[in-house]
């Protein structure tokens, strides 16, 4: 059969020139922010990252309006969102994209000297070379560089009682937004608790395991490493606290502690969060275990 002469150019054409005289594109209900001249041709849509686009319900008349309502209430996930035929509707969909991109700028960001020089942290690197290397190999992350086990050894107290680290993981907002609070809650708490902390220093591209080589590098009985978690698509600035007891080669997660989800958007408050590291600590110390095997002498012990 032959195929009819479509001419698409013609057809955009046709349409743009009806929404110019129209005075506005068609923007889902929302009217422009700002006065336009008549005919100007103008697509104008709300932020979809204020506070108020997140608690839309986009659903066209719900079966149960006042369920789904109190559903949304509950949760930050993307649920009641709506669909155009088989689509996301525009605003669902620019929110998505605008939180993906604040996720990207998580992960690729970097923690400024600015950040670091409050807390006097110098900085060393793991074994990996650079961000897209770090995504790659996880391995890479959990090693210390050569020449950063030597910078260590040369500018660290040896045998602390505990050795806090500061790492970027997968999120340097996470550091930027929650270090200035958390830290010195921990290091103010260790010092009334007694508790003696050895210098403190900022890893980039660090994983969680580089706990095993800190410890065993300067021979720690316990250390604690503050990381940027893993950045979802809404919160994106979350800290996780690691910790183990005299954590060296073959020590897994199930000898490690964690208190996760550390952020001022819907997590545990950063000072909340630092008081809770310092009262791991202190039990960690008091059992002289982490992980699992805490959990196990200390029993229901709050």
């Amino acid at each position: 059969m032959e195929q009819p002469n479509v001419n698409i150019e013609a057809i955009v054409q046709a349409v743009v020139a009806a929404l110019r005289k129209e005075g506005q594109a068609p923007a889902s209900g929302s009217q422009p922010s700002v006065a336009h001249a008549p005919g100007e041709f103008v697509i104008d849509l709300p932020d979809p990252t204020l506070p108020e686009a997140r608690k839309i319900i986009g659903v066209d008349h719900p079966y149960d309006a006042e369920g789904l309502r109190n559903l949304r209430g509950t949760t930050t996930a993307r649920i009641g969102v709506g669909r155009a035929g088989p689509r996301p509707k525009t605003g669902a969909l620019l929110l998505f994209q605008a939180d993906h991109g604040v996720t990207k700028d998580a992960i690729y960001g970097v923690v400024s000297d600015e950040v670091k020089n409050q807390f006097n942290l110098f900085t060393v690197q793991s074994m990996v070379k650079d961000r897209d290397e770090y995504l790659l190999r996880p391995d890479l992350g959990r090693k210390l560089s050569d020449e950063a086990k030597q910078t260590i050894l040369e500018r660290c107290v040896k045998n602390p009682q505990v050795q806090v680290v500061v790492g970027d993981g997968l999120s340097a907002a996470a550091v930027t937004n929650n270090l200035q609070y958390i830290f010195p809650v921990i290091s103010d708490g260790l010092k009334s608790a007694g508790i003696t902390m050895g210098t403190p220093f900022f890893v980039q591209n660090a994983r969680v395991g580089l706990i095993n080589d800190i410890g065993e590098t300067l021979n720690a009985e316990m250390v604690v490493i503050l990381l940027g978690e893993r950045p979802g698509l809404g919160v994106a600035d979350a800290m996780s606290a690691y910790m183990g007891y005299k954590p060296g080669p073959g020590k897994t997660d199930a000898e490690r502690d964690v208190i996760c989800m550390i952020t001022h958007n819907g997590g545990t408050n950063p000072l909340e969060a630092g008081a809770y590291v310092v009262e791991l600590i202190k039990r960690t110390l008091k059992y002289k275990a982490s992980g699992v095997e805490l959990k196990q002498l200390s029993g229901n012990e709050s």
